[in-house]
């Protein structure tokens, strides 16, 4: 027997009751189904015992719609829809259930549009920056196809599977972080508290010190604005890194080209590009969005400017006629299997399926290097932080051996 977790839920019944409580199931999907199977549709289900992987926030950089917050939402609306509730009790329920500030304003404008006769896709549009462009052109051609339940349902299960994979990615490198910033915090204690008081003995002993301790006893004198500094300079350059890749396409096309060819990360980041890729470009031709709209979306859509310079290029080929995979072979960072594959779904007029098909290795792909890259990258830093303790206490020993040799002397 598999082993079972403990899941809490929010549920609405046929009647519009809303329930909540604990239900214990092997996984995500088995806890809805039995909800279902008990005439209840899930709002809200998360596993018991989470509480420590809350998303920290930083006081003046919240505010933005989460990814995580995103999928909960398409997975709620798609549940709410398939079975048959109207949209705008839908939207009511998703308003009053949704704990982001941003999305459950945008909800409640979204709402309002709708019961004044614009279309969902439309109202969603005007919050471009809290519903992806996938979303949004996934809810589009759902209500063209008149299976915007089957729309939603896709794009909660690609929001999942994107989670999913940040997920792994985070949890493969929250190790470092931690032993990185353990470091910093033990540097500087080390230079406010020790150093001081082997200054004090050296003092005492007498003797010239060496330049690497004479080097240490000076960035403890001065730590009053030294670690203020570094701080103003670490937080402004993430700010002003953050401005730069929101306003500058030239700037993210140069760092998502250092990025790839990063040891490593770059192979990770590379696959997860493909993933992304392959998923959203198989899920909009799925539901039918034409090609070159799809195009359009999935170069933005990916997270890679990369990417997004190559889809430029491929509209244009598409629109000359020549075959999408062939367009794709002259772009280095689509591996020779995609565009293999995409050529397969062209001749035989699945291409939405053989995408689908690569996205779904490259997930595989992704989890094995997530977790290769947390094998490997834990003993690294604890050899770093030994290194800088070790360097530490050679720096502050090496006076001893001068002041050894001046009483032998």
């Amino acid at each position: 027997m598999p082993a079972t977790k403990t899941f809490h839920y929010n549920s609405i019944d046929a009647s519009g009751h809303k329930t909540k409580g604990t239900i214990e199931a092997a996984n995500e999907a088995a806890a809805t189904q039995m909800l279902k199977q008990r005439g209840e549709t899930p709002l809200d289900l998360s596993e018991a015992g989470q509480g420590l992987n809350k998303d920290i926030k930083i006081p003046g950089l919240g505010g933005r719609t989460k990814l995580k917050d995103l999928a909960v939402f398409a997975r709620q609306f798609a549940t709410m829809t398939a079975s048959g509730m109207s949209l705008l009790r839908s939207l009511a329920i998703l308003e009053e259930q949704t704990s982001a500030a941003s999305l459950k304003k945008a909800v409640g404008e979204v709402r309002a549009d709708v019961s004044g006769g614009v279309s969902l896709s439309t109202a969603m549009a005007k919050h471009d920056k809290v519903f992806p462009r996938l979303m949004i052109a996934m809810v589009r051609a759902g209500e063209a196809g008149g299976m915007i339940d089957q729309a939603l349902e896709q794009v909660a299960e690609s929001m999942e599977k994107d989670t999913a994979l940040r997920g792994k990615i985070k949890a493969a490198l929250t190790y470092p972080a931690i032993v990185l910033c353990f470091t910093f915090v033990m540097i500087g204690a080390v230079l406010k508290f020790i150093v001081p008081i082997f200054e004090d003995m050296f003092k005492n002993l007498g003797g010239e010190l060496p330049g690497i301790t004479q080097f240490l006893v000076d960035t403890s004198h001065n730590m009053f604005w030294i670690a203020p500094t570094f701080l103003t300079v670490t937080i402004g350059g993430a700010v002003l890194y953050k401005r730069q890749i929101r306003t500058s396409a030239d700037f993210r096309l140069k760092v998502d080209t250092l990025k790839l060819r990063l040891p490593v990360f770059g192979s990770l980041l590379g696959k997860l590009a493909m993933s992304r890729f392959s998923r959203n470009l198989g899920l909009l031709l799925n539901v039918g969005v034409p090609v070159m709209q799809a195009l359009t979306v999935v170069g933005e859509t990916t997270g890679n400017e990369i990417v997004n310079r190559a889809m430029q290029d491929v509209q244009s080929a598409v629109r000359d006629g020549q075959p999408m995979s062939s367009a794709l072979r002259h772009h280095k960072v689509f591996p020779q299997m995609v565009t293999q594959m995409i050529e397969v779904g062209e001749e035989s007029g699945q291409i939405s399926q053989m995408l689908d098909k690569v996205a779904d290795f490259y997930d595989r792909e992704v989890d094995s290097a997530a977790e290769s890259l947390a094998a490997s990258i834990e003993p690294i830093m604890v050899l770093v932080m030994g290194g800088v303790v070790g360097g530490m206490v050679i720096c502050l020993y090496l006076p001893m051996f001068t002041i050894y040799q001046n009483i032998q002397g």
